[in-house]
């Protein structure tokens, strides 16, 4: 079991910028598909970006491609997420999840952080 723990969210007007991250603890950092998933208000979680255990590769969802991207530090056990180019539409909390391969992340990951808050104002 991987635990995750994310940081780094709060309110931001459009057109800024923010950096989450994600500390994992547990389990093999290294060894694990992570990613993003975000749940806007009275909308079903969805799947914002992944990135494979070497970091060489990385998918975005349709909506942030462009704006956001994702990184690792296998040295640090830590994940990130730059958002740049916020938009109110991107207002959500945002979870840390963790997987096996990039398909499962995209479907349905089965580690989950706790959640941080993104409030972008317009």
């Amino acid at each position: 079991q991987v635990q995750l723990v994310e940081s780094g969210g709060g309110l931001v007007q459009t057109g800024d910028s923010l950096r989450l991250s994600c500390v994992a603890s547990g389990r093999s950092f290294s060894a694990f598909t992570m990613g993003w998933w975000r749940q806007a208000p009275r909308k079903d979680r969805e799947f914002v970006a992944g990135i494979s255990w070497t970091g060489d590769t990385t998918r975005y969802a349709d909506a942030v491609k462009g704006r956001f991207t994702i990184s690792r530090d296998n040295a640090k056990n830590t994940m990130y997420l730059q958002m740049d180019n916020l938009k109110p539409e991107d207002t959500a909390d945002y979870y840390c999840a963790a997987s096996d391969t990039m398909a499962n992340m995209e479907a349905e990951p089965y580690s989950w952080g706790q959640g941080t808050r993104v409030s972008v104002s317009s």
